[in-house]
């Protein structure tokens, strides 16, 4: 693209619906990308802080990925199969069942449901609420599942529900997160208490669905006795456990799921984002086989099943998660980052992290003031976006393959970020 076409931008606000958000505070025209960089048509370099909102957890344009999809596409492999058998679709489930399932002792079918998350979690509330024969899904305060009209009424943000029009965002009960009314509430005895009484106006639920750290409601990170406690108030109660790891799954959270230090054993669990590997559009529902009741045809889509994503996917899975040795190096940057986020609180009176693995942030306490950090740390060449029910965390996302050395320099711009706008803030109280 020529520079000077490179960084017009009038095309998008001529033409582009006003639903577009990310690239209202940056407006870069990014013209290519590698690894943990972006560039734009002007040559201006950027640490990528936000990979996709967790999409490109293995970074941009990851080279065995991009090889292997160029050799399928020059192969004339299968581009568009519905649902159809291919021997790509086969090596994917193969190596997910060899490299994932299996050393984790779980069993699953895996549903293909379209290209993005929301259509995982519309699958599986539709799916529970048939194999309980109930209506009700219980869903968590600052939760977030997705756009699509079942899975908005799950998600708790009121700006995102506003988009329903004054549309029916029904049978749903939420209920309050771990730690959402104080610490000193126990939010698990009060969920069971309200379903145990038969006068409490809810009504017996086909499902709980939660996001083990809540990606968009502002990185409060479960803790393994609160996601025990909704599973066994799930059984208690008859209703199927379903997981969001949509977000914090495929190693975000320092492990492929985000629940698996807690041993919990979900009925369904949602996948989307970085299940591809390379961005392009995937999501599945895994499902444990008693509970997979569908008729053919009963629910489909035209994208079920992205074969290009297939590929990458397959290779994914096959070069991060063959043995443990990505995830020890998750951990030894989960302890960096973490490092990291304390010298950017320190900056900010009252400033607190929350989140775990490589899924952190810093809660300064307020949205403009997020915003302000984030918009200087884009000025100076950082792309990161905020958290939260307003906007008040500045959240980390960058691909878990950042180098350290690339990490260093992306934390420094951030603290330069948070020195200018705390800085200038004192100015102008003064």
């Amino acid at each position: 693209m020529p520079k000077d076409m490179a960084q017009n931008t009038t095309i998008f606000t001529r033409r582009e619906s006003e639903a577009r958000s990310y690239c209202r505070g940056m407006n870069a025209v990014f013209t290519r990308a590698s690894g943990s960089e972006m560039f734009d048509g002007e040559g201006n370099r950027y640490i990528d802080f936000l990979a996709g909102c967790s999409s490109l957890n293995y970074g941009h344009n990851d080279p065995d990925m991009k090889q292997a999809l160029i050799e399928h596409i020059t192969a004339d492999g299968i581009a568009h199969g519905l649902d159809f058998h291919s021997e790509t679709k086969a090596a994917f489930l193969e190596a997910y069942e060899e490299k994932i399932l299996k050393p984790r002792g779980m069993d699953y079918k895996v549903m293909m449901t379209g290209p993005t998350g929301t259509n995982a979690v519309e699958a599986a509330i539709k799916l529970a609420r048939k194999v309980t024969g109930r209506t009700n899904v219980i869903s968590f305060t600052n939760g977030f599942h997705g756009m699509t009209m079942g899975a908005l009424a799950l998600t708790g943000n009121k700006g995102k529900r506003g988009g329903a029009g004054g549309g029916s965002l029904a049978d749903v009960t939420h209920m309050p997160f771990e730690g959402a009314l104080g610490e000193n509430v126990d939010t698990l005895e009060m969920i069971d208490a309200m379903l145990s009484n038969p006068s409490s106006g809810i009504d017996a639920p086909a499902a709980f669905i939660f996001e083990p750290i809540q990606g968009e409601g502002g990185l409060n990170a479960a803790s393994d006795a609160w996601m025990q406690g909704i599973e066994k108030i799930a059984r208690k109660h008859g209703a199927l456990l379903i997981v969001d790891d949509i977000q914090a799954g495929c190693g975000r959270s320092g492990s492929f799921f985000s629940f698996e230090a807690s041993g919990i054993k979900p009925d369904m669990i949602t996948q989307a984002k970085s299940l591809s590997g390379f961005g392009l559009p995937f999501a599945a529902l895994l499902i444990a086989p008693e509970h997979d009741i569908w008729k053919p045809a009963e629910h489909n889509g035209t994208f079920r099943g992205n074969t290009h994503a297939f590929v990458t996917a397959r290779v994914a899975i096959e070069k991060f998660w063959s043995d443990d040795t990505f995830e020890k190096a998750l951990a030894e940057k989960a302890v960096l980052l973490t490092t990291a986020l304390k010298d950017v609180a320190d900056l900010v009176d009252g400033a607190t992290l929350k989140g775990r693995g490589l899924m952190q942030g810093v809660d300064v306490g307020s949205g403009e003031l997020a915003g302000a950090i984030c918009a200087r740390a884009y000025e100076l060449g950082l792309v990161i976006e905020t958290s939260g029910a307003n906007d008040e965390i500045v959240k980390y996302l960058a691909p878990l393959t950042t180098p350290e050395k690339v990490m260093r320099e992306g934390f420094d711009i951030l603290l330069q970020a948070t020195r200018d706008v705390t800085g200038n803030m004192k100015l102008a109280a003064e």
